[in-house]
């Protein structure tokens, strides 16, 4: 993956100090909605967060996976089995724990995913995350169809001693929003290394990855991993910020609605899907808010923004700040 061009990164980073910046100021400006908004931010950062795993495997990796939401809800529904009934979990037990379950179920379905590809690929993974709705639907363990409540929420606690409370709501924003910057490094460092150039080839051409000598089944399947279990922490986190996780966090809706962020956002971006996270919830919200119609006016937005951004908002960005950097550059 290309370094982004130096003003772009000025723009970002100024986009997320100001994410940074709004428990502070957000009073000021919207003094009866400033709880509202903050929470409504939150869920869109751990939403982007889903989003930039998704991106891994369609923008990247070339894996059009329609079940990415059974890991999401997996990650939110461990949470919920493994928290204390009367008393907040340990953050340093529950998280790792969560994560190697995630990172387990996403391992098992990239090695019986992976073999097919195109549409087979994306009605396999269909078929597993509609196989892990109903069996969380079903289960009386997990609440059914109710769902599973978390009573309290996890704190972070050293020798007993409670650090951090992630049931106060600026504490679990500036999580969202620790989780939202880390993922989004981690995964570029990850796709700078031999790796992350490795699945960038075979998204582009599979076949002569192969005739190079790589494994591409291993490589996919990795990526598969990766981005299930990063999809697992953004369920895990949502389910802490709403205290309850139900079957639909695993449905293929879910799935869709991610896909669509990253299609809004820009494939293979990294960002993009992140920005489309943010336009959809936004979108979604304002809409809403106007009619109880919203998905007409919702779907002519994508359909508007497809045909006009067919690289996404991300792609946009892009293509203007580099054009501005090559004029810099000659100057």
């Amino acid at each position: 993956m290309s370094r982004l061009p130096r003003s772009l990164s000025i723009l970002l980073s100024a986009v997320i100090v100001l994410l940074a910046a709004y428990p502070f100021f957000g009073d000021v400006l919207f003094p009866n909605k400033h709880a509202f908004l903050m929470q409504k931010l939150t869920g869109i950062m751990i939403m982007a967060v889903m989003a930039m795993s998704l991106d891994l495997l369609v923008g990247v990796a070339g894996l059009v996976s329609m079940g990415h939401a059974a890991f999401f809800g997996l990650g939110g529904y461990m949470l919920a089995m493994l928290s204390p009934e009367y008393s907040a979990a340990n953050l340093w037990v529950v998280l790792p724990a969560a994560l190697v379950v995630v990172a387990i179920a996403s391992a098992m379905v990239g090695y019986l995913s992976i073999r097919t590809s195109g549409i087979y690929f994306i009605m396999v993974t269909l078929a597993f995350g509609q196989m892990g709705f109903y069996f969380f639907n079903d289960s009386k363990v997990a609440g059914g169809s109710d769902g599973a409540y978390i009573m309290f929420k996890p704190a972070v606690e050293i020798l007993g001693v409670s650090l951090l409370n992630l049931g106060d709501k600026r504490t679990l924003y500036y999580v969202g929003l620790g989780a939202l910057v880390g993922v989004y490094l981690l995964l570029r460092l990850l796709l700078a290394s031999p790796f992350g150039r490795v699945v960038s080839a075979i998204g582009v051409n599979e076949n002569r990855v192969r005739g190079l000598g790589f494994d591409p089944v291993a490589y996919k399947l990795l990526a598969f991993t990766i981005g299930g279990t990063i999809a697992g922490l953004a369920g895990f986190l949502a389910a802490i910020q709403y205290g309850f996780v139900n079957p639909a966090t695993l449905s293929w809706h879910h799935s869709g609605e991610a896909l669509v962020m990253v299609i809004l956002g820009g494939m293979g971006t990294l960002f993009g899907p992140a920005i489309g996270a943010f336009v959809f919830e936004l979108a979604k919200m304002g809409f809403e808010s106007v009619t109880e119609h919203w998905l007409l006016p919702m779907g002519m937005m994508i359909i508007g923004i497809v045909l006009l951004l067919p690289k996404g908002v991300g792609g946009l960005l892009l293509q203007l700040f580099s054009g501005r950097s090559k004029m810099e550059g000659g100057q």
